[in-house]
């Protein structure tokens, strides 16, 4: 009985530790959209299972890494980039140039450091469409997501006209068809530089979005105002589903990861990006997302 009882407390214990452990997922393809001073940038891509390029495109989705504008890696967004993929998406994570202490002593006074991750994000955005053919992909079809200050890049590389790299191809622009954002990272202090002040840039017309965000994040604060403004704007589409008692970058861990991928399933499903249901399952403690009311 007693071997027994230990064996499953050693179960308890290890579903425990992996319940707090961040996800991860598999490798995908490795692409470099460009390449600046000998540094390769690169996207990982995740295809469907039996894909072709050849046949009728799928609508893709892009992901760009939290970290702090500074830090992180593509690695961060392998999870839900492969679950995507299983859904019939063609996916990426993006590596792109980091606001590190040395790059940000370029910053000139009263610009913000973040402003360096956008040209970078607005070239991957413009080789997913470049390639779209080779990636059987359809570029109106395109879907952004991000997560923390990822979130906050997407949506000012999908926004804001400026801030490009020169070297782009300029017949290729940033405009999607949709966004899933994982607590943004929005700051009232932003207003400081326009350029990077999501708020100035959105505006009608504005792609549909889904938002994810826990009912303790700090970054609340900053997402309101957009929220607002996004409500506001007519034929606008802007969904917000809430952890209760979650901090900042819940949707790390189990069993928010899945959870907010369902949710943004269903959304994209809502706008024709996806069929049937999603193929993930609810958790057994009854944990669930419920809509924000501000």
């Amino acid at each position: 009985m007693k071997s027994i009882l230990f064996s499953l407390l050693t179960l308890f214990l290890s579903c425990a530790a992996v319940h707090a452990q961040r996800v991860s997922g598999p490798a995908g393809k490795v692409y470099t959209y460009k390449e600046v001073d000998g540094v390769k940038r690169e996207l990982e891509v995740y295809f469907p299972e039996g894909h072709d390029s050849a046949t009728k495109p799928v609508p893709g989705i892009i992901f760009f890494h939290g970290g702090g504008w500074g830090g992180g890696s593509r690695d961060a967004f392998k999870y839900q980039s492969a679950y995507f993929a299983s859904r019939g998406i063609v996916a990426a994570t993006v590596t792109y140039r980091l606001a590190t202490k040395e790059a940000s002593a370029e910053i000139k006074d009263n610009t913000s450091r973040k402003r360096l991750c956008i040209p970078d994000a607005k070239s991957a955005i413009r080789w997913f469409k470049q390639h779209a053919d080779e990636l059987g992909v359809d570029p109106a079809r395109l879907i952004v997501g991000g997560g923390s200050a990822g979130g906050h890049i997407g949506l000012i590389a999908t926004s804001n006209p400026e801030l490009n790299d020169p070297n782009d191809p300029k017949k290729f622009d940033t405009s999607i068809a949709a966004m899933v954002l994982f607590n943004p990272a929005l700051s009232i202090a932003d207003a400081e530089d326009p350029e990077i002040d999501f708020i100035q840039h959105l505006k009608p017309g504005a792609a549909p979005a889904i938002a994810f965000f826990g009912s303790k994040d700090r970054w609340l604060k900053g997402w309101n105002p957009a929220y607002e403004k996004w409500k506001s704007l007519e034929g606008a589409t802007i969904e917000v589903e809430i952890a209760q008692g979650q901090g900042h970058a819940f949707f790390n861990r189990q069993p928010w990861a899945d959870l907010t991928l369902v949710a943004a399933d269903k959304f994209l499903k809502g706008l024709g990006f996806l069929k049937g249901e999603p193929t993930l399952p609810m958790p057994a403690n009854g944990e669930k997302l419920v809509p924000f009311v501000k």
